[in-house]
C-alpha cells in the first residue's frame, strides 16, 4: 500500500466539492484552520457552483478533482463536504495518477466512495473530518487530522472507554478498511468493492431507518463480510430511527450489528470516536492497525510501522 508523504508548513491543500454544492462562506472555518497549520489553501472551481443539489455536473466535479490530483503543487486534497454524488465521478476519474504522485485524500461519509476506489489501487487515504461544519467538531477531532497529515511516523492510539453496549474482548491486527455503511453497500459488486478478508473493518452511518440498517447489515452478513474479518470497529451510528415510533423495529443500531456477528469470535469495539459525531477522529485507511479490546475499554493504534512514500 502506498502512503502519501506527510505535509510541512507551506504546502498547498486543495478543497474540492465532490458531491453537494457549497459556498466559500461555508468553508471559511476550514480554510482558517488549514491556514493556522501553515498550509496554503486553494479552492476548486466547484466551490460556489450549483447544479441542482450538486456542485456542478458529474463531469465538472470529476474534472475539478482530476486537476488537483495531477497538480504537483497540491500536496493534499480535502473534500469539502459529503451528501451524495461522489460515486458519479468514478467513470470520469483516473485515480491511478496517485500511484505515481501520492497525496492525501481526506474526507468521510459520501467520500467513502473515493476511499474504496483508492484502496482498490493500493493507495492509503484519510477518513477524517471535512471543512464543512468543522466549527462544530471537538478540538481533539481537529488535532487528530493535523497529526495524521503532519506526523504520520508518530504512533497514534485512540482509546474508547467501556460503554453501555458490550464489546468483545481480544486483540487483532490487520489493514483498516471501511467507512459509511450505506455507501459501502452501494459499491457491492462494483470494481471498487472491498475485500474484507483478514482486515479490520470500520463502520459508521447517519440518519437511517432501523429496518433499512438491518437490511444493509444483513447484506454484509450474507455476503460473508463478517465471517472473514480480523476485527470490527463501529463508530457513530447516529440518529437511527423508526419510520413509525408507534410500531418500533425493536432493536437499536448496535444490537442490529451485534446480532449479525453471532458465530464470529474476533474483537469488536462499539462507540469508537469517528463518523457523524462531534469527536470525528482521523483514521488512516489502507494501513496496518492494531485493535485491542479489554474489560477496561478499547484502543485502535497505528504505527510505528508506517512507512512514508
Amino acid at each position: 500500500m502506498i502512503i502519501p508523504k506527510t505535509l510541512v508548513p507551506g504546502d498547498t491543500i486543495a478543497i474540492i466539492p465532490t458531491a453537494r454544492a457549497i459556498s466559500r462562506d461555508e468553508l471559511s472555518d476550514g480554510i482558517a484552520l488549514a491556514g493556522s497549520w501553515g498550509l496554503k489553501v486553494v479552492l476548486g472551481d466547484g466551490v460556489g457552483r450549483k447544479d441542482n443539489q450538486q456542485a456542478g455536473s458529474a463531469s465538472e466535479r470529476a474534472a475539478d478533482l482530476q486537476a488537483v490530483l495531477e497538480n504537483d503543487d497540491v500536496k493534499a486534497v480535502w473534500c469539502a463536504r459529503g451528501g451524495y454524488g461522489t460515486v458519479q465521478l468514478l467513470e470520469y476519474l483516473d485515480l491511478a495518477v496517485l500511484r505515481k504522485n501520492p497525496k492525501w485524500l481526506i474526507g468521510f461519509s459520501d467520500v467513502t466512495v473515493l476511499h474504496s476506489a483508492l484502496h482498490a489501487i493500493g493507495v492509503s487515504s484519510l477518513h477524517a473530518q471535512m471543512p464543512f461544519n468543522i466549527r462544530e467538531k471537538t478540538p481533539v477531532c481537529m488535532e487528530s487530522l493535523k497529526a495524521a497529515l503532519f506526523n504520520a511516523p508518530t504512533p497514534v492510539s485512540y482509546t474508547v472507554p467501556p460503554g453501555t453496549f458490550p464489546m468483545r474482548r481480544g486483540t487483532a491486527e490487520g489493514v483498516l478498511i471501511g467507512g459509511n455503511i450505506s455507501v459501502l453497500i452501494s459499491l457491492r459488486g462494483t470494481p471498487v468493492d472491498l475485500d474484507p478478508a483478514g482486515k479490520i473493518l470500520f463502520l459508521e452511518d447517519l440518519d437511517e431507518l432501523l429496518y433499512h440498517l438491518d437490511r444493509m447489515v444483513m447484506n454484509l452478513k450474507l455476503g460473508g463480510w463478517f465471517s472473514k474479518l480480523a476485527g470490527l470497529v463501529v463508530g457513530g451510528v447516529t440518529d437511527m430511527h423508526d419510520k413509525d415510533p408507534r410500531d418500533p423495529f425493536g432493536q437499536n443500531a448496535e444490537a442490529i450489528i451485534a446480532r449479525a456477528l453471532q458465530g464470529t469470535d474476533y474483537p469488536v469495539c462499539f462507540g469508537f470516536p469517528a463518523g457523524h459525531i462531534a469527536d470525528n477522529r482521523a483514521l488512516v485507511l489502507g494501513q496496518n492497525a492494531k485493535l485491542s479490546v479489554t474489560h477496561e475499554g478499547a484502543s485502535l493504534s497505528f504505527g510505528p510501522e508506517w512507512s512514508i512514500a
